[in-house]
């Protein structure tokens, strides 16, 4: 999304980096190490569809290779250019160094509109995108392991896992050559809501600070909270769910391409998801005030904003307008640079993209390690796990018999203590941690220095700490 007279996203991302490095202390080249794009490869294929060749363009955009392999996903969309990939490829460095996932940054893109074409059509193109990647090891377990982004999923992730492994026969680790498979394919569970679920992990840890909630001009629990979503997809709609329904907060506005629906006493997540699936819009839900031009609804009195879908929709044309004390980035890049200087001077803090959707990349992270020890998670603990806790019940379950009608256990109890954990506990269990300790390293530097205003100078504090110190370590 452009807007006259600001920054292009690259342009966004080394402005935020140089307002970063400006409050640190690094040897002189190695903040131009850092902040440069170590090589972006553009590619052009033909395929032949519908009795014609065809010819695509794609990018892959290798930021930093302080540690291997490299990161970051691959999107489908007419808009991809190579400013943008390598924007985003700098975002995955700092994002991976922040949730300490041990990976470089990286970032692809393919231009090309995936509704223009049918499934074995798009198997086609992305089967030869992924071929001229691999050959040049730009898909390779231990040097470049894409993910699915905007306008793709499980199911291009299986095809390129697919067209990787035919192309090396031999790996016996090929699967791990991309994240974000189908389950059956050598997936993980809890991928495909994971940066939805790490959303949620990010709030809930905001709202454990009474000092950082204070900052917002907000109090008590996510319980009852307003919240707004710009964008149902998969990360939008995933966050708002979880939102809603684990933690109480009301969801009341919803923005989509077509326009926006708003209802003060709360949408329903799952039915306006079906609806969209179902009519390719939000117009004509019914329980909803429908608004033509959604993004007015960013403008909209709420507690909690959550941009979710594009770059740059909150911009220098309506920052000052935005009312949200709490801003959440679950997209990339949904402040421009100036806008996000307008809303710190009004006093709005911001969760920045660069934590706020780490849930990606970190459990991205999980089922890539899967990959590499070629078991599942739980697998070998979970009945011993299991047995344990049999003989702390076994034990109560005597004393129950023995006080008779003074104590007894509660049968929730005993189920849920009795059964070990599978493998979407065990990564929902990482996916927290991961969330709780990168917060927790942010907010001591917020919290630490007076020339430190807001909570995505921080993140970047500690991601360039933390990939300058890899670069020392390699003699750099």
């Amino acid at each position: 999304m452009s807007v006259p007279n600001e920054p292009t996203f690259r342009q966004s991302v080394d402005l935020m980096f140089n307002r970063a490095v400006a409050l640190m202390d690094l040897p002189p080249g190695l903040e131009q190490k850092i902040r440069v794009c170590n090589a972006t490869y553009t590619v052009r294929f033909g395929v032949r569809l519908r009795g014609q060749i065809q010819t695509f363009t794609g990018y892959r955009s290798v930021h930093s290779e302080h540690m291997e392999p490299v990161k970051g996903g691959i999107r489908y969309a007419i808009s991809v250019n190579q400013d943008e990939v390598e924007a985003l490829a700098a975002l995955m460095t700092y994002k991976c160094a922040l949730v300490e996932a041990p990976f470089g940054g990286s970032k692809g893109g393919l231009c090309i509109n995936p509704r223009e074409y049918e499934p074995h059509e798009l198997e086609l193109i992305t089967r030869r995108f992924a071929y001229e990647l691999a050959k040049r090891d730009l898909i390779n377990p231990s040097q470049n392991v894409p993910a699915p982004d905007m306008g793709t999923g499980e199911r291009e992730m299986a095809w390129i896992a697919d067209q990787y492994a035919r192309m090396n026969t031999t790996d016996i680790n090929a699967r791990a050559c991309v994240t974000g498979k189908p389950l059956n394919a050598g997936g993980i569970s809890g991928r495909v809501e994971a940066t939805g679920r790490g959303v949620q992990y990010a709030l809930q840890e905001f709202f454990r600070y009474e000092e950082d909630k204070k900052k917002a001009g907000l109090e008590g629990k996510l319980d009852g909270k307003r919240i707004i979503v710009q964008g149902l997809g998969n990360v939008g709609y995933h966050a708002a769910k979880f939102l809603s329904e684990e933690d109480g907060a009301i969801i009341t506005g919803v923005i989509e391409h077509d326009g926006g629906l708003f209802n003060e006493s709360g949408l329903d997540v799952d039915a306006v998801r079906t609806w969209i699936v179902n009519h390719g819009g939000v117009k004509g839900y019914p329980n909803a005030t429908f608004v033509t031009e959604g993004a007015k609804l960013l403008e909209q009195e709420c507690d909690v904003l959550i941009p979710a879908a594009l770059e740059g929709v909150i911009n220098l044309t309506n920052a000052d307008r935005v009312k949200a004390p709490l801003i959440i980035e679950a997209a990339n890049g949904p402040i421009t640079a100036g806008a996000d200087e307008i809303l710190r001077k009004k006093g709005c803090v911001i969760i920045p993209d660069m934590y706020a959707n780490a849930g990606g990349v970190t459990v991205s992270y999980f089922e890539w390690v899967k990959n590499l020890s070629h078991i599942r998670f739980g697998r070998m603990q979970r009945r011993q796990e299991e047995a344990r806790h049999q003989l702390v019940i076994d034990e109560l379950e005597r004393l129950d018999r023995y006080l008779g009608d003074a104590w007894s256990m509660t049968p929730e109890f005993k189920t849920k203590y009795l059964r070990g954990a599978d493998e979407l506990e065990l990564v929902r269990s990482g996916l927290d941690d991961t969330m709780r300790i990168a917060y927790q390293s942010m907010r001591e530097v917020w919290h630490a220095r007076d020339d430190i205003e807001d909570l995505r100078t921080a993140a970047y504090l500690v991601s360039i700490n933390k990939v300058a110190a890899s670069y020392q370590a390699k003699g750099l």
